[in-house]
């Protein structure tokens, strides 16, 4: 199993998380960060602060020099996926081709109406992220894209320059849902991440992707498995690792720590000497 770290850009501050970041990358445990999409907080007084995500990222990446670095997840109605396809090459070139693309259908109704952006309804929002799928790969990965969808037209649409990572940079789809987030998973993620929850919950939803990847002919195998684990604010880093442990049991390749606010980098290393300890790192 390997491992990861999650600093959502919430009830923080960019200080903190630069520290965390910085800290992080000299760790060799972590072999990425993540950051989440959201513009007010979310389980908690949404009229906190919270940073942007893609902007805040590439700053991290900057700050970095070995850590991985993805968002889990964009939510694809908040940018037309060929303005994300520009933005995820930009970032792919100016991090040495560290990005990991997370991308996901987008959830947040408070957020989406506070600003006027239309979430639709659920089926709305699956034919969409379907669709954004398809031009995010396009653009991605070809030299030109054309699309007729419903949500999204394209005609000879260019992407200059791609990214260092071929085809495209690693995309991770974050969601349970069975009948549409981890069928769109099977067909164009190289990467699933569980929202999180018991580990007889992620056999399930592990077998169910393992399915529609059989009805596609890809083998399951090609995608990496995530769940996020939550550090809580007693900072109990044996349940931590208990918890990854039993996930590893039902086939986890990668465990994403979420580390809670006020971001210390004081955990870190605690947290590293306890995955070293338990013998879980491959």
């Amino acid at each position: 199993m390997r491992f990861a770290f999650k600093t959502s850009p919430q009830n923080t501050t960019w200080h903190d998380m630069l520290a965390v970041w910085q800290a992080a990358d000299a760790i060799d445990v972590y072999e990425s960060g993540w950051t989440f999409d959201h513009f007010y907080p979310i389980f908690s007084d949404p009229t906190g602060p919270c940073l942007e995500s893609w902007v805040t990222l590439t700053a991290l990446a900057q700050a970095t020099r070995r850590l991985r670095v993805g968002v889990l997840v964009t939510g694809v109605h908040y940018r037309h996926p060929a303005v994300l396809a520009n933005m995820a090459s930009a970032l792919d070139i100016v991090s040495g081709g560290r990005l990991e693309l997370g991308i996901g259908a987008g959830w947040n109704e408070e957020e989406s109406e506070a600003y006027g952006i239309k979430l639709g309804t659920i089926k709305e929002r699956f034919d969409r992220f379907e669709e954004a799928c398809q031009v995010l790969t396009g653009l991605l990965g070809e030299e030109t894209t054309t699309f007729d969808g419903r949500y999204y037209q394209l005609k000879d649409a260019r992407n200059e320059p791609k990214g260092p990572q071929k085809p495209h940079p690693p995309i991770c789809i974050g969601g349970n849902g069975e009948k549409r987030t981890l069928r769109i998973t099977a067909r164009y993620a190289d990467h699933w991440n569980f929202v999180g929850g018991p580990p007889e919950e992620f056999a399930r939803k592990r077998d169910v992707l393992a399915a529609h990847c059989a009805d596609i002919g890809r083998d399951p195998a090609e995608i990496t498995l995530s769940a996020h684990v939550r550090l809580g604010p007693d900072l109990d880093y044996p349940k931590v690792i208990d918890e990854a442990a039993a996930l590893g049991e039902q086939g986890l390749d990668l465990a994403i720590l979420y580390l809670p606010p006020p971001h210390d980098p004081a955990v870190l290393e605690p947290l590293a000497e306890a995955i070293r300890d338990s013998g879980l790192p491959a």
